[in-house]
């Protein structure tokens, strides 16, 4: 109405929705929590186009010099060691796994694309590779073809197209959720601002299931410097809570890079967290998709 105040932040990507104000989220049997977890397979360039934007939290890393092999080799560890560790233990869950997997890396790494879709886990497109974020510096066009070129270059060694959409560090614009919908995505996992899936654009066709920051391996234990004895606390606190609050199911998401949480000294507490965790009543392990797909055949 004009002259109404406006509610939320400053953009119209989607409307503000408090959770109090909307139809609760409702999980089959009555389950409280929706807990999925998020593997991630990505190949870093070691020379990457010269109009290529990284994550400036990573710049550091590199210094003055280029390239710097030592780190590049680190990241390179999560696919050659590291990515096995954490397997074996999602494996002893039992656990359903959504991964957001670059194009370069299913490509190049196409051995763990196969074991991967054999063990039956949800494909994620997630960029080209991880040198390559979705800026505002791109034109419309430009972030039209990433995103295209990131779905099919998956989709061809895949053998399947991926349903989800998870932009390299959460980049994102504000054409993206359109033209993610355009591209016939049915869900994003790049936004935090819930704990409850909804509906991230007007005509209805596009999910955002929330992947919070919190319990991502990387953006708590790497870049935050929390340390990684807390994982199995931070992850069984918010089960906790979350299995207890009234006002509908919520979801609970934790995100791992091999590359970090598969080293020896860390990869226990995975074990120990998803101990916390899986298993307990009211708590269902699901994908993204079959998260959005529950929520999608929601009546409005």
């Amino acid at each position: 109405m004009p002259g109404e105040r406006r509610r939320g932040m400053d953009h119209d990507i989607y409307p503000f929705s408090p959770l109090p104000a909307r139809p609760p989220f409702r999980l089959p049997g009555g389950d409280r929590v929706a807990f999925f977890v998020l593997l991630h397979l990505e190949y870093w360039e070691l020379l990457p186009p010269d109009d290529a934007y990284r994550d400036p939290r990573f710049r550091s890393e590199f210094g003055n010099y280029f390239p710097e092999y030592r780190v590049w080799t680190y990241r390179e560890y999560g696919a050659r060691i590291g990515i096995f560790r954490t397997l074996d233990v999602l494996a002893e869950f039992g656990l359903p796994v959504t991964v957001a997997v670059n194009a370069m890396a299913a490509e190049r790494y196409r051995g763990l694309v196969a074991m991967l879709r054999d063990r039956g886990y949800e494909p994620v497109a997630h960029g080209i590779s991880a040198n390559r974020m979705v800026t505002s510096r791109m034109s419309e066009d430009a972030e039209r073809r990433h995103i295209a070129e990131s779905r099919d270059r998956l989709a061809q060694v895949w053998g399947t197209s991926p349903s989800g959409w998870h932009g390299q560090d959460f980049g994102a614009t504000e054409r993206t959720s359109r033209l993610l919908a355009e591209a016939g995505f049915a869900y994003t996992l790049d936004w935090a601002n819930d704990e409850a899936p909804y509906w991230h654009n007007p005509d209805r066709s596009l999910v955002a299931v929330p992947a919070q920051p919190d319990w991502d391996d990387v953006q708590t234990h790497w870049h935050r410097r929390v340390p990684i004895e807390t994982m199995p606390s931070l992850l069984g606190d918010a089960a906790d809570r979350l299995l207890a609050e009234d006002g509908g199911a919520r979801v609970l998401g934790i995100g791992l890079h091999p590359w970090m949480i598969g080293a020896p000294h860390r990869i226990r507490y995975l074990r120990e967290a998803l101990g916390r965790v899986v298993g307990r009543p009211g708590l269902r392990a699901m994908t993204g998709g079959e998260i959005a797909s529950t929520f999608k055949d929601l009546p409005t």
